[in-house]
This record gives structure tokens, C-alpha cells and sequence, in this order.
């Protein structure tokens, strides 16, 4: 639980809506609770010409991945969001493995099917992680699924913005290109978010990042929770945790 206010799903999902802009192609991929419902509240509240992608539901305008990805590679996809189960400094994620030895790795995960390419493609990514820890977040990922950076020769048309958790937002520095810490969810102290994390975050505290508002909170437990649940959009996730808080 983040606040008295709102679940943790809610309020990624709330921080991830404002990232959507008015006109833009903005998507996620499959398995994508949080971002979903993140694209429908944008649409929803300021972002009305928004065109929406969450693969593998109604709002796909796609009969195969594939076009989804020719998409992406012509320019016109303005956001991504993008999980990974390791993130670090540097901006990479992994979804392949955990362990240096991909013949004995510690654990495997399914991959990141297009995640690559994506990552290159879409003009701003999104990651998300909906755990706050050292294991997540880490100094240097132990197989990199989709790199932050490239060379200045490698064409690409952009890449990391920024990776949004439960207790913290971080900006992708192009220059550096390594992480910043850019605001703090409450209740959560800069001491608890550097404890937290596996890379030096740095010596300033950063402000605090702004509250949902009510007419987010609002809007995200019933126009968004009922689309989901009408168009099948995540449904069971949509009835069980949009709305669901306790003190």
C-alpha cells in the first residue's frame, strides 16, 4: 500500500497515464495490467485523440504482431510501456534470465518477444517494475533483453524515458545515459528509496511525486474499470484491484 488513498497498481497506473500524450500511438504489450489501464484513463481524461494499442485484447487494431512491429519500425509509435524483471542504471532490462551463465542460469523468464526492437523504435519507453528492491533494480542487469543506450552511429529513433515503481520515478539521461531519481511516492523517504535500490542514486533529494488527484482515482475506479471489465480487457484484474483499498 502506497497511501491511504490508493493501491499501488492505481497509482503506477495514474503516474504511467500522464506519461500518454494528446494525438500519439501509445501501447503495451501483452500481460499488461497496470499500462492498460493507464491508456484508458489518459484517453479518458486528457488525452481524447490518443490512439490506444494493449496487444492480445479488443483494442488492437492488428491481425498479427508482425504489424505491430512494422508499426513501430515506420516511427508512428510515439509510447511504449515495457516491463522488465531487472533494470538498471544504465537503462537495459532483463526478461531472459537471472545468472551471468545463460546454460546455468539461476532462473529463466520468457524473453522479450520484440522487446528489443521496440525499445529502439518507439519514440519514448516506459519501464515499469512493480517491485522496489535491489534484486529489481540493480547496477548492472545480468542479461540485457533490450539495451538503454546504442552507439551514435546506430540508428534509433528513441528509447528509455522513464521507469516508474511503487515507491519511486526515475528520468533517463541521455547524456549520461544512466538513471536519475526524479520524484519520491509518498510515504517513502529518500533514505528508504537509496536502501532500496542497487545503484547509487545520488545525493539529492528529489520532490515528491504529486498525488493522484480525485478525479484520476475517479475516473481509473469506474470509467476505466468498467471499460476493462466490459471488453474483457483484463477483466478479473480490473474487478479485483481497481477500487480495492484498504486503510
Amino acid at each position: 500500500m502506497t497511501s491511504p488513498d490508493c493501491n499501488d497498481s492505481e497509482l503506477m497506473a495514474v503516474l504511467m497515464s500522464r506519461e500518454v500524450r494528446d494525438g500519439e500511438v501509445s501501447a503495451c504489450g501483452a500481460l499488461s495490467h497496470i499500462p492498460a489501464a493507464a491508456l484508458l484513463l489518459a484517453k479518458a481524461l486528457h488525452s481524447p485523440d490518443a490512439e490506444l494499442i494493449i496487444l492480445n485484447t479488443s483494442f488492437r487494431p492488428f491481425a498479427t504482431s508482425r504489424q505491430f512491429h512494422f508499426l513501430a519500425q515506420r516511427g508512428e509509435l510515439g509510447l511504449f510501456f515495457v516491463s522488465g524483471v531487472q533494470i538498471d542504471r544504465h537503462g537495459n532490462y532483463n526478461l531472459h534470465q537471472l545468472g551471468p551463465d545463460p546454460d546455468h542460469p539461476k532462473a529463466r523468464f520468457p524473453g522479450g518477444y520484440g522487446g528489443g526492437l521496440i525499445y529502439y523504435a518507439a519514440r519514448r519507453t516506459v519501464v515499469f517494475r512493480t517491485e522496489h528492491t535491489r534484486r529489481s533494480l540493480v547496477e548492472r542487469v545480468d542479461f540485457i533483453s533490450a539495451a538503454g543506450s546504442s552507439p551514435p552511429e546506430t540508428v534509433r529513433l528513441g528509447g528509455p524515458s522513464k521507469v516508474i515503481t511503487p515507491k519511486a520515478t526515475f528520468a533517463f539521461d541521455r547524456a549520461s545515459a544512466s538513471l536519475r531519481l526524479e520524484s519520491i511516492h509518498a510515504p517513502y523517504s529518500f533514505d528508504e528509496i537509496r536502501e532500496n535500490t542497487g545503484f547509487d542514486v545520488g545525493s539529492t533529494v528529489p520532490p515528491p511525486t504529486p498525488a493522484p488527484t480525485e478525479e484520476e482515482l475517479s475516473t481509473l475506479r469506474g470509467h476505466v474499470r468498467s471499460t476493462m471489465i466490459d471488453t474483457g480487457t483484463y477483466a478479473s484484474w480490473a474487478a479485483a484491484t481497481l477500487g480495492a483499498v484498504t486503510a
